[in-house]
């Protein structure tokens, strides 16, 4: 299945691009998507806590599977003040 990945803020930098699109196994979940994903991007292993993850728009927890999901954003960890 096709899934429209994006990438905001830095991690846009590290990756080079705000958006890929991959084919991927409908049995991954968010984790394993991660984990293909720093392959693909190793700056992204750099990347601690994990950043936050939101299936068609809405956030999701690692575990989230991808079965149905057309579009996976990641969100880096933000801090304020």
């Amino acid at each position: 299945m096709k899934v429209e990945i994006l990438y905001f803020a830095s991690l846009r930098d590290r990756v080079g691009t705000g958006q890929e699109t991959l084919e991927l196994d409908p049995a991954l979940d968010l984790n394993g998507l991660w984990d293909l994903l720093v392959w693909r991007h190793p700056a992204l292993g750099e990347v601690v806590p994990r950043p936050m993850a939101a299936c068609d728009r809405e956030y999701a927890s690692w575990d989230h599977g991808l079965a149905g999901v057309r579009e996976v954003a990641f969100l880096p960890p933000v801090s304020g003040g």
